[in-house]
C-alpha cells in the first residue's frame, strides 16, 4: 500500500511541477519571441482572434513550454516513484496530452502545429523522461 500512495504522489507532483514550467515558459515567450503586431494574447478570446496572425516562429515556445513541461513533471514523477516508474512518466504524458487535445480544440492553431505538438511534445518526452530514470538507476 505504501508504494501505490507514493506513486499516487509522484503523478500528482509530477503534474503540479510540469504545469509549472510549462506556464512558465508560456509567461517568459513573449518577451523571446513578441507576439506578431496588434495580437492580443492576454485573452483566450484575444489569443482566437489574433491567431491567424502567428507565423511558424511563435509556435516554437509553446510547443517547447508543451514538451519541456511534459518531461519534466515526468521526470520528477519517475524519479519520486516507488515502482512501474515507465508508467508513472506516461500518467503524466497523458494528463499533459489530455490537455494538448484540448487545447487543439480551444485556440485555431494551424493543423501542422496540432500534430507536431500532439505527436511529438507529451508522450515522447515523458517516455523519454521515464527511461532516463530507469537508465540512471
Amino acid at each position: 500500500m505504501k508504494s501505490t500512495f507514493k506513486n499516487i504522489l509522484a503523478v500528482i507532483a509530477g503534474c503540479i511541477i510540469g504545469s509549472v514550467v510549462n506556464m512558465g515558459i508560456i509567461q517568459a515567450s513573449g518577451s523571446i519571441i513578441p507576439p506578431p503586431e496588434g495580437a492580443d494574447i492576454t485573452t483566450m478570446e484575444g489569443l482566437k482572434a489574433s491567431m491567424h496572425l502567428f507565423r511558424p516562429k511563435h509556435f516554437l515556445m509553446p510547443f517547447l513550454a508543451h514538451a519541456l513541461g511534459t518531461f519534466s513533471g515526468a521526470l520528477l514523477a519517475a524519479l519520486i516513484a516507488a515502482n512501474h516508474k515507465i508508467k508513472i512518466a506516461l500518467g503524466v504524458g497523458f494528463f499533459f496530452l489530455a490537455g494538448g487535445i484540448a487545447s487543439v480544440f480551444m485556440l485555431p492553431s494551424p493543423t501542422w502545429f496540432a500534430i507536431v505538438d500532439l505527436v511529438f511534445a507529451y508522450l515522447p518526452m515523458a517516455y523519454i523522461a521515464g527511461r532516463m530514470i530507469i537508465k540512471k538507476g
